[in-house]
């Protein structure tokens, strides 16, 4: 599972990770997951050399694999770099969910699941990871 999401989205990618590799709601064995937003290095050098619209992407591109999930944040669902991210990943046999808000977005179209908050208040779509049970989908569907 690769995640990704800028500033708020940022840090529930970063929480994703946490579950995955750790534990969430009962002892198994870690599943192996990647947050695309935490390595600095990583960040500013493809921004620097390409553009930050391509900070994920090119992440997506170098670590996902066909049958990967990429799980993917933006409460405006309109993010320039998670969009594209959501694109190469669909074009690479990369499963894509996403956890947005209520606005018509660019998310939603290009995802095989979505979870999407009636909301367009952003404290309130980021509260959505953590306590509407449908979003637990991701945990349900990877975990045996």
């Amino acid at each position: 599972m690769l995640a990704c999401g800028n500033g708020g989205s940022a840090a529930d990618a970063q929480h994703f990770v946490a579950e995955f590799i750790g534990r969430f709601l009962k002892e198994r064995r870690p599943l192996p997951a990647v947050n695309l937003t935490s390595d600095s290095s990583i960040i500013t050098a493809i921004g620097n050399d390409y553009s930050f619209d391509e900070v994920f992407a090119r992440q997506v591109e170098g670590l996902g694999r066909p049958g990967d999930v990429l799980v993917a944040i933006s409460t405006s669902g309109q993010s320039k770099n998670v969009v594209r991210a959501v694109e190469l990943a669909s074009r690479l046999g990369i499963s894509v969910i996403s956890l947005t808000g209520s606005t018509a977005n660019v998310l939603l179209e290009q995802s095989d699941v979505w979870c999407r908050v009636e909301s367009t208040a952003t404290p309130h779509i980021q509260e959505i990871p953590h306590r509407n049970p449908s979003c637990n989908l991701s945990w349900r569907r990877t975990t045996p």
